[in-house]
């Protein structure tokens, strides 16, 4: 096999002396031989290949890890961690862990949390932290350093880094944080400044691109399943019952594809990597019609972003955005138990009928992590200190096939995770729930 692998390269950062990793010395730790990762340990992006395809690169990413000698000395590190955008499980465990590991690891004693999301860089005062301030954070939900959409003013936030003398920035937040995080990178490195940025990802929606998942997806999908399990019971206690559910993602399904793989009780999932229709042959009314005649009842699950090319929209609603810049979705969940109410009235009026709406977005992005979300914040957070320290830079740190790597920034910032509707698990889900293939009826 002829495949050329092509190792992705990191910034690292100049300038600064080599020195003996204090882990070596660590009471917790004793390094044997296998503990350092060394500069030729990497992992590969994919591990499915086509044999017979010579021509097919391996592209390989370093992996993370701690390294024998780092870049910083710890006390002279002043971290700085900020959390961004919407609430996710995990977020707490996440913080939490950057400190202690910090602290614990290599003894770094300056450490602060910055308030309120990027704004609170310029805005608000740092609160110093410590292994004791953050213990119990991890089974708290939310972030308690708080956080926000939008507020990000570029100069005023490496100004801020500048002049408090931060030389270790880890960046908690969604695909557009980390766009403002590659803008803080650059800018930090047109300065020359000896500041190592870091990004870790967080969405409960999972749409971060590169990585195998992001932290709370799971956490994520074992809420939605209550949620999903609680229109079942109202669907199955009524004549014609209809269990909506709208579930968290408004570019990717992910949520509301696992958790229709789990549940075992949806009926049809819509996605917005899927279109559908209404009227018509093939179309959900029909299907819902025929759900309806032979079980009595039927469980709908739709992503939030689904449907939005045709929920009837103003102008003035066409152009709306958040504070983050995203479109402002109109709600599919409200529309849907509109429609489906109107389509049965005019189809089969007098004849009973009902729609139990289930909008669970803000019991699940609140929760704290489960068991297996906090184990991976643990190893994120441990991921990012080692190669901070190392004297990386501009980077991101996540599983890739299982184990951890790191990842250019801006690579991450750029890359979508997508559901891919030519992929087995989605021909999973049309075998579960048996619904209309709706591609198929658009191409007629």
């Amino acid at each position: 096999m002829a495949n050329a692998t092509s190792i992705k390269d990191l910034p690292s950062l100049t300038g600064l002396h080599h020195r003996r990793n204090p882990l070596e010395e660590n009471p917790f730790f004793h390094p044997s031989h296998g503990f350092y990762i060394s500069p030729s340990d990497v992992v590969l992006s994919q591990v499915v290949y086509d044999l017979s395809d010579a021509s097919q690169p391996h592209v390989a990413y370093h992996r993370a890890g701690p390294r024998r000698e780092i870049l910083y000395e710890p006390s002279s590190v002043k971290a700085a961690i900020v959390t961004c955008g919407g609430l996710c499980p995990g977020m707490n465990t996440v913080i939490r862990e950057l400190v202690v590991g910090l602290w614990e690891l290599y003894g770094v004693r300056e450490i602060y949390g910055i308030p309120a999301g990027y704004r609170g860089f310029y805005s608000m005062e740092a609160v110093e932290l410590n292994p004791k301030l953050v213990h119990n954070w991890h089974k708290r939900g939310g972030t308690v350093l708080a956080t926000s959409r939008g507020g990000f003013d570029l100069c005023k936030i490496v100004d801020a880094i500048q002049q408090n003398g931060y030389n270790q920035v880890y960046i908690i937040g969604g695909d557009g944080t980390m766009r403002g995080a590659v803008k803080i990178f650059d800018e930090v490195s047109r300065r020359k400044l000896k500041v190592g940025i870091t990004g870790i990802p967080k969405t409960v929606d999972n749409d971060v691109g590169i990585i195998d998942r992001s932290f709370g997806f799971q956490t994520a999908v074992e809420m939605a399943q209550e949620a999903i399990s609680a229109a079942h019971v109202e669907a199955e206690s009524a004549v014609n019952g209809i269990g909506l559910v709208k579930l968290m993602g408004r570019s990717t399904g992910h949520i509301a594809l696992h958790a229709t793989l789990s549940s075992r009780d949806v009926d049809c999932c819509l996605i917005p990597e899927m279109g559908f229709y209404l009227e018509g042959k093939g179309g959900l009314f029909e299907f819902l019609e025929q759900r309806l005649k032979d079980h009595g009842h039927a469980v709908l699950v739709v992503a939030e972003g689904a449907g939005q090319e045709i929920i009837p929209r103003n102008e003035a609603q066409k152009q709306e955005r958040d504070e983050s810049g995203n479109l402002v979705f109109l709600d599919v969940g409200v529309w849907l138990k509109s429609a489906l109410k109107e389509w049965w009235e005019r189809e089969h009026p007098k004849e009973l009928f009902t729609v139990k709406y289930i909008d669970p977005t803000y019991m699940i992005r609140a929760v704290p992590a489960n068991a297996t979300d906090n184990s991976y914040c643990t190893l994120l957070a441990h991921s990012s200190i080692h190669g901070v320290m190392a004297g990386y830079t501009g980077f991101v740190s996540g599983p890739i096939n299982g184990n951890y790597a790191y990842i250019p920034l801006e690579e991450v910032a750029q890359t979508k995770n997508e559901v891919n509707t030519s992929d087995p698990k989605w021909a999973w889900v049309r075998s579960v729930t048996n619904q209309p293939d709706f591609e198929t009826n658009f191409k007629g």
